[in-house]
């Protein structure tokens, strides 16, 4: 049994053993979108650990416990199931393969995502419920491997569970290994307007350093409006923006104060506003859907990290 896939080998059709996130990138990989070059330890790999450790029984238990309209019954639930993988042992074919895979990465960081495997359809987008581990070097790897595993069972992604009547389903959860991208400017984009819901319109947020700080609400991003037909910028407002976040010394993430100059800036130039349109049309019109993308800038460079269909849309 495999337990990991290169991105060149996954497809969309791939969401049972790689998630969401995972058959989406290597999906845009094999289309020729640029992608940072990935791997994802499969659901298989999981679910081995779990029958290994013969935690399904218990984990089922747990569950069964669970009324989600009383919080400390989620809460228990939550503590008890992630403490049971968090120490559970992994098993050692499991280990070699993927560490094997990392090596083979030959990045000295990586960003780690979870990535569930009934993730991102448009009934039930697990996007936000899971965690992720940016920066992470060979000596945490392992260790944010199996957190990750375990935020299938955090308190929110219980919930979520629950509401999203998924509570009886079998969820699986695979893990995506991606070359981390030194990231001047970071941040996601809407192939058509989440507000207003104009398909002809392309909403950008653009954020100094990693795009985690836009996801976490800490930063107020740049946002450009374009207009696919014809192609044009319609709308720039530029926000200042007092930080960023930046890989730290020895991996993981730390915010920096940005110089006054470079606070006040526009982070995307409009050559650079229009390159990213070209990539966020040819993302939309493979998938055949709008979609909300997540997108970094290394020098000069655009690099895609994930996309998925836009949930909110009445479209």
């Amino acid at each position: 049994m495999k337990f990991t896939r290169d991105f060149v080998n996954l497809s969309k059709d791939d969401v049972a053993i790689a998630g969401g996130k995972g058959a989406s990138l290597g999906e845009m990989t094999q289309a020729g979108i640029p992608v940072p070059p990935g791997f994802v330890v499969l659901s298989d790999a999981f679910d081995k650990f779990i029958e290994d450790a013969e935690l399904n029984p218990k984990i089922e238990v747990l569950l069964n416990k669970v009324d989600h309209n009383i919080i400390a019954t989620v809460e228990e639930a939550s503590q008890k199931i992630q403490s049971l993988i968090l120490d559970a042992k992994i098993p050692e074919d499991v280990i070699d393969e993927i560490q094997k895979d990392f090596k083979k990465l030959g990045a000295k960081y990586v960003a780690i995502r979870s990535s569930a495997t009934s993730e991102d359809s448009s009934a039930a987008a697990w996007a936000g419920q899971l965690d992720s581990y940016l920066n992470t070097t060979e000596d945490k790897f392992l260790e944010n491997v199996r957190k990750c595993w375990a935020s299938l069972f955090t308190v929110r992604a219980i919930f979520y569970r629950f509401e999203k009547k998924l509570n009886n389903q079998k969820i699986s959860v695979a893990v995506v290994v991606q070359k981390m991208i030194e990231a001047d400017s970071a941040g996601v984009a809407f192939s058509v307007h989440p507000v207003i819901q104009d398909e002809n319109q392309i909403v950008i947020e653009a954020g100094f350093g990693l795009g985690d700080a836009i996801v976490s609400g800490q930063i107020t991003p740049d946002n450009y409006v374009v207009e696919k037909k014809p192609i044009q910028i319609t709308d720039i407002n530029v926000s200042t923006q007092n930080k960023g976040l930046y890989r730290a010394e020895r991996g993981g993430c730390e915010w920096k104060k940005l110089p006054e100059e470079k606070a006040e800036a526009q982070v995307l130039t409009e050559n650079k506003i229009l390159e990213l349109v070209n990539i966020i049309i040819l993302i939309e019109n493979h998938y055949g859907f709008p979609c909300d993308i997540e997108w970094v800038l290394e020098q000069e460079t655009f690099y895609i990290t994930q996309s998925r269909p836009i949930t909110t849309l009445n479209v």
